[in-house]
């Protein structure tokens, strides 16, 4: 479980959106479309990051549900990957980097933790909490694990003895020794808790089963250098959900771990945004068979196209969480 981050390229789009026109660009090349796609995703968060604090916006867009100061911490460790990749790309200068980076780190650093874990949502101008829902208004430890892969990785790249990046190192030590992964065991319970609040507690009694895009949360509990989590909270919590175990085959594919088909893809990018899939394997599945088979099932199903969707094939095949016309859907063959 301590083989981490040693994968930062942020070849995962999760929100390729840009905040100014591109030029048009016509007969592209494979490469070169995948070169544009990924610039253009980075500039959401470099270009669109809350000027005061640097993270990600939850949304491009202004409602009444997410303004202008609502930012996404897992979002947030996207976002620190994707300037990680823009340095080494030289689509910005390190220092930029360096200097953008230190500035979100010491808006976190006073941001609000409960635990030493963040909430989903926090104000970008003031650092508080803004409910993610009624009886979320607290710790969010899946959100929290995306932003510390992130950082985690960050602490990794930014390793020359200048000020800035030392400085960036220390303040990602501080945040990472901090936060009490095995806390939210709720008293010791072998299994990890997505949610706690200040005034509603453990309401939202949420159990973090598999398999599904948390695997990342039980990866980095077991492997804190001070509130590490019990082996049996993995294999005794996490390995037990109902959708767990699959082991059947679609479309001639086998499946290791999930649910029918698959699910969202999500399922098969967050986590293994800083922990390498190739070579990863316990007594449940080989983790780069699991990734691999995943997303040729989704394929397939969309060359199937059983539904008859406009615009479904080998060349439009990636189903997962995004907007659509009910503002958000998980996206999958089922």
């Amino acid at each position: 479980m301590k083989r981490l981050f040693v994968c930062c390229f942020f070849t995962v789009l999760i929100i390729a959106v840009s905040c100014a026109q591109p030029k048009i660009q016509k007969n592209l090349t494979d490469t070169a479309l995948l070169e544009l796609v990924q610039k253009q995703t980075f500039r959401y968060f470099w270009d669109f990051g809350h000027p005061a604090s640097g993270l990600s916006r939850e949304r491009s867009n202004t409602t009444n549900v997410y303004g202008n100061e609502t930012v996404t911490i897992g979002g947030t460790g996207f976002g620190v990957m994707s300037i990680i990749v823009a340095s080494e790309r030289d689509w910005i200068t390190r220092q930029q980097a360096a200097d953008r980076l230190l500035k979100m780190l010491n808006f976190l650093s006073k941001a609000d933790r409960f635990h030493g874990m963040f909430p989903h949502w926090v104000n970008g101008e003031t650092g508080k909490t803004i409910p993610f829902s009624k009886d979320d208004n607290g710790a969010d430890i899946v959100e929290s694990a995306y932003l510390f892969q992130g950082l985690l990785a960050a602490k990794e790249y930014f390793n020359q003895q200048s000020q800035t990046e030392k400085t960036i190192r220390n303040i990602i030590d501080d945040l990472w020794q901090a936060a009490e992964w095995n806390w939210f065991t709720k008293g010791g319970e072998h299994v990890l808790y997505w949610h706690w609040s200040p005034d509603k507690q453990w309401k939202m009694n949420h159990r973090i089963t598999g398999y599904n895009e948390c695997l990342i949360t039980y990866v980095l509990a077991a492997s804190s250098p001070t509130f590490a989590i019990a082996p049996e909270a993995y294999h005794e919590g996490w390995a037990t959900g109902k959708d767990f175990t699959n082991g059947k085959s679609y479309y001639g594919i086998k499946l290791p771990l999930g649910m029918d088909y698959g699910g969202p893809l999500f399922f098969s990018h967050y986590s293994f945004l800083g922990l390498d899939p190739k070579g990863l394997k316990d007594k449940y599945a080989d983790y780069w068979e699991q990734n691999t088979n995943h997303t040729l099932i989704n394929r397939q199903y969309c060359i199937e196209n059983p539904k008859k969707f406009k615009g479904y094939g080998e060349n439009c095949c990636v189903l997962t969480a995004s907007d659509n016309h009910l503002v958000y859907g998980a996206h999958s063959p089922t």
